[in-house]
């Protein structure tokens, strides 16, 4: 998979609204969940001194993206960006850890959905399946209701 450089990134999260807005005025939505996000991300060897902690039984390094770097947010979200760039903005939206596929039809919907089930598949992208929900006609994305 990919791994993850550690230094000071800029890369900024996508702005809601925005995102909100592409996904309105369709019929079918999947809301896939990463399952511990994060920790999916392998860190590149090299950097992996550069986040050690201490502690009584010795000295440690993340192998793993974990949630203490100040980079973490913005580095797991060009990786993801990255891993679904070609399907952002058309048939999926991306938000840390939670994807939203949508199309107008049923049938359109389950086709987009295979793309990133697939995608995820090449990628060794886990996810959460009791916080996954599929095609349905609506939900909560980061505490906004969507709908046609």
């Amino acid at each position: 998979g990919n791994l993850t450089r550690l230094k000071k990134d800029y890369f900024p999260l996508p702005f809601i609204d925005e995102m909100l807005e592409r996904l309105a005025n369709h019929s079918f939505f999947c809301f896939l969940d990463g399952y511990s996000g994060y920790h999916q991300i392998p860190i590149h060897p090299e950097d992996q001194s550069k986040i050690t902690f201490t502690c009584p039984y010795g000295t440690y390094a993340y192998r793993r993206m974990s949630f203490g770097p100040c980079n973490a947010p913005a580095s797991f979200q060009r990786c993801m960006m990255s891993i679904f760039s070609d399907m952002i903005e058309d048939i999926m939206e991306v938000f840390m850890d939670d994807f939203s596929v949508y199309e107008k039809t049923f049938g359109h919907c389950l086709q987009n959905l295979d793309k990133v089930l697939q995608r995820c598949q090449e990628k060794d992208l886990v996810l959460n399946w009791e916080k996954c929900h599929f095609m349905v006609h609506e939900g909560i994305v980061l505490g906004h209701r969507v709908s046609e």
